[in-house]
């Protein structure tokens, strides 16, 4: 089974439109999903509770945990995937996404059972207090207990999809989920509803989560003839080289995603100490700012399976034309968003939660957190290559300096020095550093493709 279409996307459409037809999609997903975490907190805030929306702040890092999981088996199988097909090893694609659905399954229902033996611990992890552990835990009873399994296949079932070129299918499915949510958040959380509070935004994320996996499960069983991402029980293997792909790339990107939940939960540890208000304007200042670093990230992902199909079938001049043309989208739209942030903080906060306090707090937290989002582009941009081209070691070297090297330290040394304000700089003390050295590896990973090709070039003319 050869699909022209797919071979022509990633082989002769032009740069742009190739680009745009693959980072399109997965950037007004992530848009989407921004969205329906925002609905969260805005619906959560109109009910002018400081403890309910704090519950959601402090639930944050929990979910993003979920993230672990899936880049572990969401990104290091569609990059195993995408290379496979570069290759035409069809049977390899096959196992590979086989591999990542199972790999989820089993670690999503690990996930739901560990936090609910280990509750109690968790609450005191995560920074809650005895005004806001009740109101946590119910969130997370549907988030964690209940939806960790939804949650996790419906992220990693759209990177499989969006490894062979299918970035709309992809997208649909995950916006689905994510407007059902926005759909039901008022239903559950609002008084007029089922007067739920923050358990209702909880509920509504599960059952939101669910119908996005069984778009999923319709999409796979209808293409079934036509694709090659297969969740037959039959196609997983132990198969070595599949283990160390996806490992060798899912790994780094995982390990990435848990240092971002330590750096999270560091962070909301140092706000809690401000009380509520403090801790409900962090929250809504990360959810904000997470609306332009999703567009950032949904291009870097989109581009991923045209990165890493060049990169095997070696037309690196194609590959490096990728590169730069999502650059200068990214770097585009994350500029406009820093200006748009710092000019109209007070009134982007005050649309969320109409309290004095937060408000003050919130718009001295998004003037700097804000200050990092040009340099963020680049570390995305140059991570998401190394994702898509095998460098798992490359993508770990990042991971640790971005939050071990850089951001914690950061957080710590801002806030010892500018007490509670000082936190929202770390971002940009992190990303600064990070952006220039994203430049000089890339820089350096271009010139070996280039020698490697010369060579190549040379031993077949004298052949």
């Amino acid at each position: 089974m050869e699909d022209t279409q797919k071979v022509t996307l990633f082989e002769q459409t032009p740069i742009s439109k190739a680009v745009m037809q693959l980072s399109v999609p997965t950037v007004l997903s992530s848009l989407v999903m921004v969205i329906y975490n925002l609905a969260d907190t805005y619906f959560v805030g109109i009910l002018n509770d400081s403890i309910q929306n704090a519950a959601v702040t402090l639930a944050a890092p929990a979910l993003l945990a979920f993230n672990a999981v899936t880049n572990l088996f969401g990104v290091g199988s569609s990059s195993m995937m995408s290379r496979a097909l570069g290759r035409k090893d069809h049977e390899m694609v096959r196992r590979s996404s086989a591999f990542g659905f199972y790999c989820t399954l089993f670690a999503g229902m690990l996930f739901s059972l560990s936090y609910t033996i280990l509750k109690a611990p968790a609450m005191t992890v995560l920074g809650a207090t005895d005004l806001t552990e009740a109101a946590t835990a119910e969130y997370l009873k549907w988030t964690v207990s209940c939806g960790a399994v939804p949650a996790m296949l419906n992220v990693v079932m759209a990177y499989l999809v969006r490894a062979e070129g299918e970035s709309l299918h992809a997208s649909i499915g995950t916006m689905s989920g994510c407007l059902l949510n926005i759909i039901l958040d008022p239903i559950f959380i609002l008084p007029w509803g089922l007067n739920m509070g923050a358990a209702g935004a909880g509920c509504a994320t599960f059952l939101s989560n669910c119908v996005a996996c069984c778009y999923f499960f319709v999409l796979i069983f209808l293409k079934r003839k036509h694709t090659y991402v297969c969740i037959n029980p039959k196609k997983l293997s132990r198969n070595k080289a599949i283990l160390l792909g996806v490992c060798g790339v899912g790994i780094p990107a995982s390990i990435q995603n848990l240092l971002n939940v330590t750096g999270m939960t560091i962070l909301n540890n140092f706000t809690a100490e401000y009380k509520a208000d403090a801790v409900a304007a962090m929250g809504i200042t990360q959810k904000v700012n997470m609306v332009p670093v999703y567009v950032a990230l949904g291009i870097s992902q989109g581009i991923m399976p045209l990165i890493s199909y060049n990169y095997a079938s070696g037309n690196h001049k194609r590959m490096k034309e990728t590169l730069f043309f999502s650059l200068k989208m990214s770097l585009s739209f994350l500029t406009g968003a820093t200006l748009l942030y710092f000019a109209g903080a007070g009134p982007i906060i005050r649309m969320f939660m109409d309290n004095e306090n937060v408000v003050a707090y919130g718009t001295r937290f998004l003037r700097g957190f804000c200050l990092g989002l040009p340099f963020l582009c680049m570390d995305f941009v140059a991570v998401g290559v190394f994702q898509a081209t095998g460098m798992g070691r490359e993508a770990l070297i990042f991971a640790i300096m971005r939050k071990i090297v850089l951001e914690i330290p950061a957080i710590y040394l801002l806030n010892y020095l500018f007490p509670l304000y000082g936190l929202a700089y770390a971002q940009l003390a992190a990303e600064v550093v990070l952006a220039t050295a994203a430049v000089v590896v890339l820089v350096k990973l271009f010139q070996r493709l280039e020698r490697q090709s010369g060579r190549k070039n040379l031993q077949k003319a004298e052949e």
